[in-house]
């Protein structure tokens, strides 16, 4: 496991521009030092890097600064399922709290830092600290909700529905990230995006051109131009798919 603090480029959580969209926010000035003074930044994981695996101890949990990381787990038959796909500003590694070690695979996609917590120091700091317990019970919550929404977005009878969800979730949090919402690079393969809305490749290409040949969307390579952000919420709506998935399914 990647946990190395880089002291001479430490950034504190006061001056990360990310501070809004991780767990500082809402803290006041005395509040992130205390938090900052836990924080360690790992060193940087290039696509194909492990953070941590499945049966690591679980120890940290990582806020991405940049980059994107994907969260994976297995079947019983050894079968990889893509479960998240994590932007700056959210946290990997919640999946080890209840049993002490880590249940999912955190693998880079591309070029990424992240921050890593001690749980245990965490822990004892948000006894002291309620606007910190309360953003740990956001964040928590918001992954309980991500599961319910990702559930019902792979259950939609049209692949239609699935990629207008998934890429209306990658723009909403383009945009939180002070990012175009409109044109975006996919950190992901496309194999890696059918993995996760249980799509074939071929299904996810094949829809992907019938949107740009509608007229929804752009695509030049990796990059996604959003050309009719109503037509695809439209998608989304007749489909009964929400586009507030979080981390954004075989035909």
């Amino acid at each position: 496991m990647y946990v190395i603090d880089f002291t001479k480029i430490k950034v504190s959580c006061e001056n990360c521009n990310l501070h809004e969209l991780c767990l500082p926010r809402g803290l006041d000035k005395a509040e992130l030092d205390k938090l900052d003074s836990i924080v360690t930044r790992t060193q940087p994981l290039h696509r194909g890097d492990i953070l941590f695996r499945c049966g690591d101890s679980f120890s940290s949990i990582f806020t991405v600064r940049t980059g994107c990381i994907k969260l994976t787990t297995s079947s019983a038959q050894g079968e990889e399922q893509i479960i998240g796909f994590y932007l700056p500003g959210e946290i990997v590694g919640l999946d080890g709290i209840e049993k002490g070690v880590h249940c999912c695979t955190a693998e880079a996609l591309d070029t990424s830092s992240l921050c890593a917590i001690p749980f245990d120091n965490l822990t004892n700091i948000c006894r002291q600290m309620p606007n910190l317990n309360e953003e740990m019970f956001r964040v928590m919550g918001r992954e309980i909700s991500h599961e319910n929404q990702l559930l019902l977005t792979v259950t939609k009878k049209h692949a239609e529905g699935r990629i207008a969800t998934f890429l209306l979730s990658l723009s909403r949090r383009y945009k939180q990230l002070g990012y175009s919402e409109m044109e975006f690079r996919l950190a992901m393969s496309r194999s890696e995006i059918g993995n996760y809305l249980g799509l074939t490749f071929e299904t996810v290409s094949r829809t992907m051109s019938k949107l740009q040949k509608q007229g929804m969307i752009s695509i030049n390579h990796k990059y996604i131009t959003i050309e009719d952000m109503d037509a695809l919420k439209e998608i989304c709506s007749e489909q009964d798919c929400t586009p507030a998935l979080n981390k954004t399914a075989s035909s």
